[in-house]
């Protein structure tokens, strides 16, 4: 039994309006199949950033510098830690903190074959919460993916906060951010044909079968993803599909037909939106780049 999931989708579930923490979805197949969902055609932040990394990567490193030492929030696969770190100069030590500890070693193993030189420190920890890390500063923070668009924006601001003063003096952030563009594109882009997202998403119920002793029945809930256009994010959601029941953590919990289950944000930014988030938090910009359709921006961030 896992103590802390049930206890965080608890108080979601018995809530006026049922929500479930996005952290929980990154189980081992969960993670797996968030990265499958990145390969696919719909899926544009993924292949947009890496351009941008590999466009602009000579900018980048001349801008960090030599002898970075790299902490990396949620490194997924590692692909993009090896991508960036392949374009700095001479970098001293890569750091990748997250809370699933199987596919964080699957990703230090991955960045450690690439650079067998660099020093290689995997944390397992909630990076949302806090924790400490095992270099001193001056650190480079490196949080790609718009992963940032997950938090409520008055969220964000905390946990940016929450970054700076884990990296400590002289802190700098390399970080994406997913750019508002048409609700079309984007409501495929969390929903797309091969039904890989549904899977993803459907996947925190079977987690809560197995860790928290719940009987989601899965064909009695389906996958959605709706543009919130006052809000400036994509929502995701686990809709019932008929009034019922569901036992868990000693309840039963009712849905009624058509009720939601609330599992995800990804908040979309406009530059000016997030230069402001930014500061609230404070950092400021060093640098923007963009692709040139203007899907997705990188930042780098300074104290």
């Amino acid at each position: 039994m896992n103590a802390a999931l049930v206890a965080d989708a608890l108080a979601g579930l018995t809530a006026p309006r049922k929500t479930l923490p996005c952290k929980w979805l990154y189980d081992a197949t969960g993670t797996r199949l968030f990265e499958e969902i990145t390969t696919l055609p719909e899926y544009y932040p993924t292949r947009t950033e890496r351009g941008i990394f590999d466009r602009h990567g000579a900018d980048i490193a001349a801008r960090i510098g030599p002898r970075a030492r790299v902490v990396e929030f949620g490194p997924g696969d590692g692909v993009k830690a090896v991508q960036v770190l392949g374009h700095l100069r001479s970098p001293a030590a890569y750091v990748p903190v997250d809370i699933a500890a199987d596919w964080l070693k699957d990703a230090a193993g991955r960045v450690a074959r690439a650079f067998p030189a660099l020093e290689v420190i995997p944390v397992v920890a909630d990076f949302t919460q806090g924790f400490d890390l095992p270099l001193a500063p001056p650190l480079l923070g490196f949080f790609p993916g718009s992963t940032i668009g997950n938090f409520r924006r008055e969220d964000a601001a905390s946990f940016l906060a929450r970054l700076r003063a884990a990296l400590g003096e002289g802190a700098r952030l390399l970080i994406g951010a997913d750019l508002v563009k048409d609700p079309a594109v984007l409501v495929a882009a969390y929903d797309d044909a091969a039904g890989v997202t549904a899977a993803f998403n459907l996947n925190l119920l079977v987690r809560l079968n197995r860790e928290g002793g719940a009987d989601f029945d899965l064909g009695g809930f389906r996958h959605q993803a709706v543009w919130n256009a006052e809000a400036e994010r994509i929502e995701i959601h686990l809709v019932s599909l008929r009034d019922q029941g569901v036992a868990f953590g000693g309840r039963r919990i009712a849905f009624a037909a058509g009720e939601t289950i609330h599992t995800e944000d990804s908040h979309k930014y406009r530059p000016d939106g997030f230069r402001a988030l930014a500061a609230e938090a404070g950092w400021r910009e060093e640098a923007l780049w963009t692709d040139e359709a203007g899907l997705f921006s990188v930042w780098l961030l300074g104290t």
